[in-house]
């Protein structure tokens, strides 16, 4: 969506998958713009928010997330957006194109808050990041956070750290105003992307196991607590094959695997999901940011004994006119050797290297067997040694 706010996808169609009249092709009944009110489970029935009841023998959770809020006056005014659904940025786009803003302002310093910063800035928009903590994407490695951090710099986004917000008030210069401990900011835009929870508004009301994660909790046939209840996606758990626990990581590709899954066993053919080792990728600018896997914290949290090492090489042979750099961290268990986790940001190449790291954590891999694990080499793509044979070689040797 990010994406298309900032004009790089331009035909909003190519953001949904498939339409209402599609699915009744297939003989699925599609019911929008209404909510469902409750679940009679003794009548076995859903209660639409008009008062329709449809009956069930089995009934599927995609509840998705909510979106967080700094929970401020002023929050809900005109100009104050979310960016949660595709109806949300089609209004933003047209709000951006209707009003002509000069300056937008984006409250948060995730996945979703870099990549809007990134379309705002496309449009020529002068755009500015408010974060309550020091460094943007906190779950990386700090020396890693700060790499992303001159890179939106250089961009001319402005990254206001620490701050407190207070209140949004209608603006002078621009049409609004945030306040804050560190002054008041005005922007003709202001964007919230403080993250989501899973929403589970209609699971809790019908006593469905929450899991620690705060996800409805599910096992591996997505099936919930009950018998003839499944649920997938954003709003349901997943198992972590890292850390052997479960978590709520809400991912696109997740939820469609996890709904397939679902699907699969309703309709009477057996299926599991065999979960995750948390994959996740994103873009600013020009440089790409990835990781899967678990952080030490994570690591420690679930009995490891974490180890780790940030290395800087490059994506290309170093023979190569203008190499591009990479910086990759590696975190191994000390007991037994075996990778827990990576993460890297580069300008280039950054993504296949966590993919295959991603494919190593599946595995099982230790840091030894990836130090000279058999990658495809050529000139343009590597050095002979690639980044994550240098990388775990480094790290083995602080083992």
């Amino acid at each position: 969506m990010p994406y298309y706010i900032g004009d790089v996808i331009k035909d909003a169609r190519k953001l949904t998958a498939r339409t209402p009249e599609k699915f009744r092709e297939g003989g699925i009944e599609i019911i929008i713009d209404n909510g469902v009110a409750e679940v009679d489970e003794r009548r076995q029935e859903v209660i639409l928010a008009d008062g329709k009841a449809l009956p069930y023998d089995i009934l599927a959770l995609g509840t998705g997330t909510e979106a967080l809020r700094p929970g401020i006056p002023g929050e809900d005014r005109e100009g104050v957006f979310l960016l949660r659904k595709l109806t949300d940025a089609l209004t933003i786009k047209s709000y951006l194109e209707a009003t002509g803003c000069r300056r937008a302002i984006v409250i948060g310093a995730g996945f979703i808050a870099m990549e809007a910063c990134e379309a705002f800035v496309t449009r020529g928009i002068e755009t500015e990041m408010i974060h309550r903590g020091k460094l943007p994407v906190a779950r990386w490695d700090a020396e890693l956070s700060s790499a992303l951090l001159e890179e939106i710099k250089r961009r001319g986004v402005i990254f206001t750290s620490e701050t407190t917000l207070t209140s949004i008030v209608e603006g002078a210069a621009y049409r609004l105003r945030l306040n804050t401990n560190r002054g008041p900011r005005e922007a003709d835009i202001i964007l919230i992307a403080t993250g989501v929870r899973p929403d589970t508004r209609l699971a809790r009301a019908m006593g469905l196991t929450i899991g620690a994660s705060g996800a409805i909790a599910v096992n591996f046939s997505q099936r919930t607590c009950r018998e003839n209840v499944y649920a997938a996606g954003d709003c349901c758990e997943s198992y972590h094959r890292v850390s052997r626990r479960w978590v709520n990581i809400p991912l696109g590709d997740i939820a469609n695997k996890q709904g397939r899954v679902a699907g699969s066993n309703i309709g009477g053919t057996p299926r599991i999901f065999p979960g995750v080792v948390g994959a996740q990728s994103f873009r600013i600018f020009s440089w790409e940011a990835a990781a899967a896997g678990v952080t030490e914290r994570e690591a420690a949290t679930a009995g490891f004994h974490p180890i780790s090492d940030v290395f800087w090489g490059n994506a290309t042979a170093g023979s190569m006119p203008g190499p591009k750099k990479i910086g990759l961290k590696l975190i191994a268990d000390r007991a037994t050797g075996r990778l827990l986790g990576a993460q890297a940001v580069g300008e280039q190449r950054v993504v296949g290297r966590i993919n295959t790291l991603a494919a190593a954590l599946w595995a099982g891999l230790a840091i030894d067997e990836l130090g000279y694990i058999d990658l495809a080499y050529s000139p343009p793509f590597s050095g002979a040694w690639d980044v994550i044979h240098l990388a775990a070689q480094n790290l083995l040797r602080k083992m």
